[in-house]
């Protein structure tokens, strides 16, 4: 996969690009990441990419012109066929699901939004989708570009150590993970549990379900609604209620 990020902080990716995963990514040729400083793209000796904006208020908007060059001179003729993402607290906020979307196509464009936005022109003539990770103000759309780079490398085949790690993670399967476990099997009186020590598989993998199950019920029960529920799954649920009442889903 190949992402394309315009920026106008690109030193802000070398840390994140540089470590763990992304890196190995990367190493490995199955990530390119190749970022684009939108300063290049002005025109003018000072290399002003932001303005006032019209009709007055506070704040300054990112200048229509350098993002389009931009955009239109690094994707060329792939303009259309390449989504081209605004990274927006107005964007459908992400989620797994909708990484796996963007996962499919071999190559993205991330526009980082800044100050008090973008013209909106820049959305008329080279966006094609905006997202946003979160109900919440950030200074720049550098940090959310960095999120979803790392959902979507997780999602490429073999980025990750164990071809299955990523089908088990929390939200992967549309319920949170349950309790972890490693050396030593006993610290300070708490011991693991003897299910994940005993060697059956098939129980071990029944254990980390219901106890995945049970965690979403008690946190986040709002996912149950639209996760992927076997027969045994629901039975479970039903115990689980007669039981445990769950926190509202906006807690």
């Amino acid at each position: 996969m190949r992402i394309d990020v315009f920026t106008l902080f690109p030193a802000m990716f070398h840390g994140p690009l540089s470590e763990s995963i992304l890196k190995r990514a990367q190493d490995n040729g199955l990530l390119t990441v190749v970022l684009h400083n939108i300063r290049d793209y002005t025109t003018d000796k000072h290399h002003i990419t932001d303005d006032t904006p019209y009709g007055g208020g506070g704040g300054m908007v990112m200048k229509v012109e350098p993002i389009v060059a931009a955009v239109e001179s690094v994707l060329g003729s792939d303009l259309k066929q390449v989504p081209v993402i605004l990274l927006s607290p107005q964007g459908r906020v992400l989620t797994q699901a909708i990484a796996r979307e963007l996962a499919a196509h071999p190559r993205l464009a991330l526009i980082c939004g800044h100050y008090e936005g973008v013209d909106e022109r820049v959305r008329e003539l080279v966006v094609s989708d905006e997202l946003s990770i979160g109900d919440y103000v950030l200074t720049g759309g550098e940090l959310p570009a960095m999120v979803l780079i790392d959902v979507l490398t997780r999602l490429i085949p073999g980025a990750l150590g164990a071809p299955q790690a990523a089908e088990q993670d929390s939200h992967a399967t549309g319920i949170l993970e349950g309790p972890h476990y490693t050396r030593p099997p006993e610290f300070r009186g708490l011991r693991v549990p003897d299910v994940l020590i005993n060697g059956h598989h098939a129980r071990i993998t029944r254990w980390r379900r219901e106890h995945g199950l049970r965690r979403t019920w008690q946190r986040r029960p709002d996912l149950l609604l639209t996760a992927s529920l076997d027969d045994a799954d629901r039975h479970f649920l039903a115990t689980l209620a007669e039981e445990d009442t769950p926190p509202p889903a906006d807690e």
